[in-house]
């Protein structure tokens, strides 16, 4: 949202003025019918519009918008003023600044926040507003608007959105993850092999033979494994009756050269007089 500019300031100039140049310089002369130094705050009465419709309304401003805008009474016999607009009110929040030009003391500021809805079941927004009265407002008010349901001719009120701090960061972040998913699975796999050479982990025999500097030491073994047989024959074992390995027997593994297989043969002896440890 940005305002329309105006011509009466240079270009790369900004108005940033402080709160005692809006009292002194700008709403005391516009309360006396006297020029301003810069004709680029205009008169609208914000209470006829929602903040969100006032930046076209002004005419400069960025990030923040100013207007002088008078004020009405609540109450016909009231000093409280109206605060109501279309579809929300604004609520004065904290407390009352007072402004000194000087030493001298020439006005205040409130801040209120704009709530969308009726009280007291409005909802709180991000939209900001300062208000400045003259220290002597108040002294004119009983004699000035008697009868009238007109507060204050001009206050000066100066209105933004307010920034959340933590909305830069979590667009970064979505942004961030958007780039994540629109990785390519080449890149996706580079990256995690990164991350677990980082992050060493332990390993089991079988994830060590599928690494791939050991993977000829598994292609042996599984060679190996596949093209062996193992025959097992016990010498004067009894046609029927289970074969088993005697206890203290070292088996005797022969390599027959013409099938490349082992054949094993159990001993004849045992280390207790060639009895059997297991058997009738």
């Amino acid at each position: 949202m940005e305002a329309k500019r105006s011509s009466d300031l240079p270009p790369g100039f900004r108005f940033h003025p402080t709160d005692e140049e809006l009292i002194v310089f700008y709403l005391k002369n516009q309360a006396s019918s006297r020029p301003c130094p810069v004709s680029i705050i205009p008169e609208v009465d914000i209470y006829k519009f929602d903040p969100w419709e006032l930046p076209e309304k002004a005419e400069f401003g960025e990030n923040e918008w100013y207007f002088f805008t008078p004020r009405d009474r609540k109450y016909p016999n009231g000093v409280r003023p109206n605060r109501a607009t279309v579809s929300g009110y604004w609520k004065a929040t904290g407390t009352d600044k007072a402004i000194y030009s000087e030493s001298k003391y020439v006005g205040v500021k409130k801040a209120l926040v704009f709530y969308q809805g009726r009280p007291p079941k409005g909802v709180k927004s991000d939209w900001i507003m300062h208000e400045y009265r003259l220290s002597d407002s108040r002294k004119q008010q009983p004699n000035k608007h008697l009868g009238s349901m007109r507060l204050d001719d001009w206050v000066l009120c100066r209105i933004y959105k307010k920034k959340h701090p933590g909305k830069a960061y979590l667009d970064q972040k979505v942004e961030e993850d958007q780039k994540i998913e629109m990785r390519t699975p080449e890149t996706a796999k580079a990256n995690e092999e990164q991350v677990m050479l980082k992050f060493p982990r332990a390993c089991s025999i079988t994830s060590l033979l599928d690494m791939d500097y050991l993977g000829p030491i598994s292609q042996l073994f599984s060679d190996n494994i596949s093209g062996y047989d193992f025959q097992t024959s016990m010498a004067g074992a009894g046609a029927g009756q289970a074969q088993m390995f005697q206890f203290g027997e070292v088996p005797n593994y022969q390599n027959t050269t013409d099938s490349g297989k082992f054949q094993v043969t159990s001993a004849q002896t045992s280390v207790f007089n060639h009895q059997p440890w297991f058997g009738p």
